[in-house]
Protein backbone atom coordinates (compact mmCIF):
# COMPACT_ATOMS: atom_id res chain seq x y z
CA UNK A 1 0.00 0.00 0.00
CA UNK A 2 1.64 3.33 -0.93
CA UNK A 3 2.02 6.22 1.89
CA UNK A 4 4.28 9.47 2.18
CA UNK A 5 7.65 8.67 2.40
CA UNK A 6 8.09 10.51 5.28
CA UNK A 7 5.34 8.45 7.15
CA UNK A 8 7.29 4.93 6.14
CA UNK A 9 10.63 6.59 7.51
CA UNK A 10 8.71 7.23 11.04
CA UNK A 11 7.08 4.14 10.83
CA UNK A 12 10.30 2.14 10.65
CA UNK A 13 11.62 3.93 13.71
CA UNK A 14 14.51 5.80 12.05
CA UNK A 15 12.90 9.33 13.32
CA UNK A 16 10.00 11.19 13.96
CA UNK A 17 7.84 12.57 11.03
CA UNK A 18 9.12 16.24 10.92
CA UNK A 19 12.55 14.43 11.50
CA UNK A 20 11.97 12.20 8.16
CA UNK A 21 11.15 15.19 6.27
CA UNK A 22 14.13 16.90 7.25
CA UNK A 23 16.00 13.88 6.30
CA UNK A 24 14.42 13.62 2.68
CA UNK A 25 15.06 17.57 2.15
CA UNK A 26 18.69 17.04 3.16
CA UNK A 27 19.16 14.43 0.22
CA UNK A 28 19.48 11.35 2.91
CA UNK A 29 16.79 9.54 0.91
CA UNK A 30 16.74 7.29 -1.83
CA UNK A 31 14.09 5.35 -3.45
CA UNK A 32 15.17 2.60 -5.95
CA UNK A 33 18.23 4.50 -5.85
CA UNK A 34 17.14 7.52 -6.93
CA UNK A 35 17.31 9.96 -3.95
CA UNK A 36 14.57 12.15 -3.27
CA UNK A 37 14.63 15.39 -2.22
CA UNK A 38 10.91 16.85 -2.33
CA UNK A 39 8.43 16.13 0.31
CA UNK A 40 5.03 14.28 -0.99
CA UNK A 41 6.35 11.21 -2.37
CA UNK A 42 4.05 8.19 -2.00
CA UNK A 43 5.33 4.54 -2.78
CA UNK A 44 4.63 1.06 -1.25
CA UNK A 45 7.58 -0.46 0.69
CA UNK A 46 6.13 -3.94 -0.71
CA UNK A 47 7.45 -2.66 -4.59
CA UNK A 48 10.26 0.29 -3.36
CA UNK A 49 13.44 -0.34 -1.87
CA UNK A 50 13.65 2.64 0.36
CA UNK A 51 17.14 3.56 1.50
CA UNK A 52 18.14 6.28 5.07
CA UNK A 53 21.83 7.12 4.56
CA UNK A 54 22.77 3.78 2.49
CA UNK A 55 20.82 1.58 4.54
CA UNK A 56 18.26 -0.08 3.51
CA UNK A 57 14.73 0.44 5.84
CA UNK A 58 12.31 -2.27 4.25
CA UNK A 59 13.10 -4.65 6.22
CA UNK A 60 12.03 -2.93 9.77
CA UNK A 61 8.73 -2.43 8.58
CA UNK A 62 8.15 -6.04 8.71
CA UNK A 63 10.19 -6.39 12.04
CA UNK A 64 9.58 -3.78 14.04
CA UNK A 65 8.44 -3.60 17.33
CA UNK A 66 7.25 -0.68 19.02
CA UNK A 67 8.86 0.28 21.95
CA UNK A 68 8.41 3.28 24.68
CA UNK A 69 9.80 3.69 27.77
CA UNK A 70 9.89 6.09 30.26
CA UNK A 71 12.55 7.31 32.61
CA UNK A 72 13.09 9.63 35.42
CA UNK A 73 15.81 11.57 34.86
CA UNK A 74 17.62 12.66 37.86
CA UNK A 75 19.80 16.40 37.79
CA UNK A 76 23.34 15.71 35.87
CA UNK A 77 22.47 13.47 33.45
CA UNK A 78 22.89 14.94 29.35
CA UNK A 79 19.33 14.58 27.34
CA UNK A 80 20.91 12.36 24.47
CA UNK A 81 22.22 9.12 23.23
CA UNK A 82 25.67 10.29 23.59
CA UNK A 83 27.80 12.85 24.80
CA UNK A 84 31.04 14.04 23.09
CA UNK A 85 32.24 15.04 26.86
CA UNK A 86 31.36 11.74 27.94
CA UNK A 87 28.78 13.24 30.86
CA UNK A 88 26.41 10.58 31.73
CA UNK A 89 23.68 10.55 29.39
CA UNK A 90 19.94 9.12 29.81
CA UNK A 91 20.52 6.56 28.02
CA UNK A 92 22.68 4.61 30.41
CA UNK A 93 19.55 4.71 32.74
CA UNK A 94 17.80 1.94 30.45
CA UNK A 95 18.34 -1.56 31.19
CA UNK A 96 19.47 -3.85 28.36
CA UNK A 97 19.89 -3.05 24.52
CA UNK A 98 17.29 -0.80 23.18
CA UNK A 99 18.45 -0.24 19.28
CA UNK A 100 16.71 2.97 17.07
CA UNK A 101 15.11 4.66 20.38
CA UNK A 102 15.20 8.11 20.26
CA UNK A 103 14.38 10.61 22.92
CA UNK A 104 10.91 12.41 22.92
CA UNK A 105 11.38 16.33 23.81
CA UNK A 106 14.37 16.79 26.49
CA UNK A 107 15.22 18.42 29.30
CA UNK A 108 18.30 20.54 30.24
CA UNK A 109 21.37 19.11 32.50
CA UNK A 110 20.24 20.30 35.57
CA UNK A 111 16.55 19.96 35.11
CA UNK A 112 14.74 16.46 36.64
CA UNK A 113 11.79 14.29 35.70
CA UNK A 114 10.46 12.55 32.87
CA UNK A 115 11.48 11.61 29.75
CA UNK A 116 10.13 9.07 27.21
CA UNK A 117 12.63 7.24 24.82
CA UNK A 118 10.70 5.52 21.86
CA UNK A 119 11.61 4.58 18.00
CA UNK A 120 7.71 5.43 17.30
CA UNK A 121 8.02 8.19 15.15
CA UNK A 122 4.33 8.81 14.81
CA UNK A 123 4.14 8.64 18.50
CA UNK A 124 7.32 11.25 18.59
CA UNK A 125 5.17 13.50 16.23
CA UNK A 126 2.24 13.36 18.95
CA UNK A 127 3.82 14.46 21.91
CA UNK A 128 6.15 16.97 20.52
CA UNK A 129 3.73 19.10 18.27
CA UNK A 130 2.99 22.06 19.82
CA UNK A 131 -0.40 22.84 21.83
CA UNK A 132 -1.41 19.37 22.18
CA UNK A 133 0.54 16.83 24.92
CA UNK A 134 0.38 19.09 28.23
CA UNK A 135 3.66 18.99 30.38
CA UNK A 136 3.46 19.56 34.06
CA UNK A 137 6.30 20.31 35.73
CA UNK A 138 6.81 21.47 39.99
CA UNK A 139 8.96 24.69 39.84
CA UNK A 140 10.92 26.21 43.07
CA UNK A 141 12.33 29.69 42.29
CA UNK A 142 14.03 32.08 44.24
CA UNK A 143 12.52 34.83 46.21
CA UNK A 144 8.41 35.27 45.64
CA UNK A 145 6.86 36.45 42.58
CA UNK A 146 3.85 39.01 43.07
CA UNK A 147 0.63 37.93 41.66
CA UNK A 148 1.03 40.60 38.95
CA UNK A 149 4.46 39.02 37.90
CA UNK A 150 2.71 35.47 37.73
CA UNK A 151 -0.40 36.42 35.75
CA UNK A 152 2.01 38.45 33.05
CA UNK A 153 3.39 35.21 32.83
CA UNK A 154 0.31 32.92 32.36
CA UNK A 155 -0.36 35.12 29.72
CA UNK A 156 2.81 34.17 28.07
CA UNK A 157 6.15 36.71 27.96
CA UNK A 158 8.55 37.71 25.19
CA UNK A 159 11.79 36.04 25.18
CA UNK A 160 14.06 37.52 22.32
CA UNK A 161 12.68 36.57 18.99
CA UNK A 162 9.86 34.27 20.59
CA UNK A 163 6.20 34.87 22.68
CA UNK A 164 5.38 32.17 24.87
CA UNK A 165 2.34 30.25 24.68
CA UNK A 166 0.03 31.04 27.53
CA UNK A 167 0.81 28.32 30.16
CA UNK A 168 -1.23 27.22 33.59
CA UNK A 169 0.58 28.60 36.87
CA UNK A 170 -0.36 27.66 40.17
CA UNK A 171 1.32 28.36 43.58
CA UNK A 172 2.08 25.34 45.88
CA UNK A 173 3.67 26.68 48.73
CA UNK A 174 5.67 29.55 49.94
CA UNK A 175 8.42 28.41 52.51
CA UNK A 176 9.16 30.72 54.75
CA UNK A 177 12.36 29.66 56.01
CA UNK A 178 14.04 30.91 53.16
CA UNK A 179 11.13 32.72 51.60
CA UNK A 180 11.18 31.22 48.19
CA UNK A 181 8.28 30.18 46.27
CA UNK A 182 7.29 26.76 44.54
CA UNK A 183 4.50 26.76 41.68
CA UNK A 184 3.19 23.78 39.98
CA UNK A 185 3.26 24.77 35.82
CA UNK A 186 1.75 23.46 32.88
CA UNK A 187 2.73 24.07 29.49
CA UNK A 188 1.77 23.03 25.96
CA UNK A 189 4.29 24.42 23.71
CA UNK A 190 7.31 24.15 25.03
CA UNK A 191 10.91 26.49 23.88
CA UNK A 192 14.38 25.69 25.15
CA UNK A 193 14.73 26.33 28.85
CA UNK A 194 11.73 28.30 28.52
CA UNK A 195 10.53 28.02 32.21
CA UNK A 196 14.03 29.14 33.49
CA UNK A 197 13.77 32.29 30.89
CA UNK A 198 10.48 33.05 32.55
CA UNK A 199 11.41 33.48 35.69
CA UNK A 200 14.35 35.50 34.88
CA UNK A 201 12.52 37.96 33.21
CA UNK A 202 10.49 38.55 35.80
CA UNK A 203 13.70 38.75 38.65
CA UNK A 204 13.12 35.67 40.10
CA UNK A 205 15.63 32.90 38.99
CA UNK A 206 14.89 28.98 39.19
CA UNK A 207 16.44 27.42 41.43
CA UNK A 208 14.83 23.36 41.32
CA UNK A 209 12.97 22.27 38.24
CA UNK A 210 11.39 18.62 37.88
CA UNK A 211 8.60 17.26 34.95
CA UNK A 212 6.20 15.36 37.10
CA UNK A 213 3.51 14.71 34.08
CA UNK A 214 3.51 14.03 30.03
CA UNK A 215 -0.36 14.21 29.30
CA UNK A 216 -1.70 11.66 31.32
CA UNK A 217 1.18 9.77 32.79
CA UNK A 218 2.86 10.51 36.10
CA UNK A 219 6.15 9.11 38.15
CA UNK A 220 4.12 7.81 40.61
CA UNK A 221 5.62 4.31 41.36
CA UNK A 222 9.09 5.34 39.90
CA UNK A 223 12.60 6.55 41.16
CA UNK A 224 14.83 9.05 40.21
CA UNK A 225 16.97 7.19 37.92
CA UNK A 226 14.79 4.17 36.83
CA UNK A 227 13.12 3.60 33.97
CA UNK A 228 10.15 1.02 32.80
CA UNK A 229 8.26 0.58 29.41
CA UNK A 230 5.07 2.09 29.01
CA UNK A 231 2.07 -0.61 28.95
CA UNK A 232 0.09 -0.74 25.48
CA UNK A 233 -3.46 1.22 27.51
CA UNK A 234 -1.34 4.09 28.73
CA UNK A 235 0.23 4.48 24.68
CA UNK A 236 -3.35 4.22 22.90
CA UNK A 237 -4.68 6.79 25.46
CA UNK A 238 -2.31 9.15 24.03
CA UNK A 239 -3.78 8.77 20.67
CA UNK A 240 -7.23 8.64 22.01
CA UNK A 241 -6.92 11.72 23.51
CA UNK A 242 -4.80 13.88 21.48
CA UNK A 243 -4.42 12.76 18.12
CA UNK A 244 -7.42 14.41 17.27
CA UNK A 245 -6.77 18.00 18.71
Amino acid sequence: MEERLQKIIASAGIASRRAAEQLILDGEVTVDGSVIRELGLKVDPALHHIKVRGKLINPRLTSHKKTYVLIDKPRGYVSSLTDPQHRPVVMDLVPGRHSGLHLVGRLDFNTEGLLILTNDGEFTELLTRAGKVPKVYQVKVKGSPTPDQIEHLRRGVRLGRIKTAPAEIKLVERTREAGNAWYEVTLREGKNQQIRKMFDSIGHPVTKLRRVKIGHIGYKGLKPGASRELTPAEVARFFRDYKGH
